[in-house]
């Protein structure tokens, strides 16, 4: 049958033509090239396909063609004795062997289908798309960030009257403890929101969103799900933003990409030496040596042992040991004669 229009558009043999709407609506928003930028050849060719499958099965008379000759049929690459057209083609045409059936520019189905929509298809006359290619960007350039990636739907093109607005985004924390930012972890998170069903119903939906935390992620960073905030009539979704918060430890504190950590020691270990003990983040047991004299506020930097740098996957800060002198409260008197003797007091 060469291509199968049901299988591209996610459907069976008897999807009725609401069925169609619906798997058109949700396959065309995902694959527009302008919302894929970075795989903008794989996008394009299954934009076309999704839209030449919609062309083909909303068509009642292509449809009954394609059901019964299969795309050969539609296209006019294989004759069929009997069929109405010329040439013996179900299309009909003559003996050119040029294609019976030409599918439309993409475009131009997604622009009718949509009408007066977000990506300010209708304003050029029907039939005729006008795609945001002037800044290079597409209707969708921004979706990677969050800030005034939704100016361009709700200023519209040309300011048109009765544009949908795109809503701010919808802001939740995400808190994270030190070992997940550490490390890197991947959460679950079970989200329900309302959307508009093909009817123009407002229905709850849950969903599973996949959020992927990398080391070295500062509290700040936002993870954007375009689209997925909930849905209003006559107005487009917001897009769901996660913000990374830091949980409080009980052991470090984080400064940018250093972390810093408090020890107390005696004063016999402040002047004698001592070995300080620390488990890290990812639960190496750290063992370093403190050989200098620790006078109060003393702080040894230990290279490399901070946070991961996130754009700099080999690299880590640096970690601090801030330390305490505990100071005895009372000295007896031979304790105090045997200091001087030992300071040269």
């Amino acid at each position: 049958m060469g291509v199968d229009y049901y299988n591209i558009l996610k459907l069976d043999r008897n999807a009725t033509d609401e069925d169609l709407k619906k798997s058109y609506r949700k396959l065309a928003m995902k694959w527009h090239p302008d919302k894929n930028p970075n795989d903008k050849k794989e996008a394009e060719a299954k934009f076309k396909q999704i839209s030449e499958a919609y062309e083909v099965l909303s068509d009642p008379q292509k449809r009954a063609v394609y059901d019964q000759y299969g795309e050969e049929g539609l296209k006019g690459t294989t004759p069929h004795p009997g069929s109405s057209g010329g040439g013996g083609f179900p299309f009909g045409g003559g003996n050119s062997g040029d294609p019976m059936f030409n599918p439309r520019n993409a475009e131009d189905i997604f622009a009718e289908f949509f009408g007066n929509s977000p990506f300010g298809f209708g304003s050029s006359g029907p039939g005729r798309s006008t795609r945001f290619q002037s800044d290079g960007g597409g209707v969708f350039s921004g979706f990677g960030g969050t800030e005034n990636h939704y100016r361009t739907y709700s200023e519209g093109v040309g300011g048109g009257a009765g544009m949908p607005r795109k809503p701010p985004p919808v802001e939740s924390k995400l808190p994270c403890s030190l070992e997940e930012l550490y490390t890197g972890s991947t959460r679950k998170m079970k989200i329900s929101r309302k959307v508009v069903d093909i009817t123009g119903r407002l229905i709850q939906e849950s969903e599973i969103l996949t959020i992927t935390v990398k080391p070295g992620w500062k509290k700040g960073t936002k993870i954007t799900f375009p689209d997925k905030g909930n849905e209003q009539t006559n107005q487009l979704p917001a897009d769901l933003v996660f913000v990374i918060d830091e949980k409080p430890h009980n052991v470090y504190q984080r400064d940018g990409n250093d972390l810093i950590t408090n020890h107390k020691v005696t004063l016999a270990e402040a002047l004698g030496g001592t070995t300080v003990n620390i488990k890290t983040l990812d639960g190496r047991d750290l063992d370093i040596p403190v050989t200098n004299i620790v006078s109060p506020g003393y702080e040894l930097v230990i290279a490399g042992e901070g946070m991961p740098i996130a754009k700099e996957s080999r690299k880590r800060g640096n970690l601090h040991i801030k330390f305490e002198v505990k100071f005895p409260t009372r000295l007896t008197s031979e304790q105090k004669t045997g200091l001087k003797r030992i300071l040269g007091g």
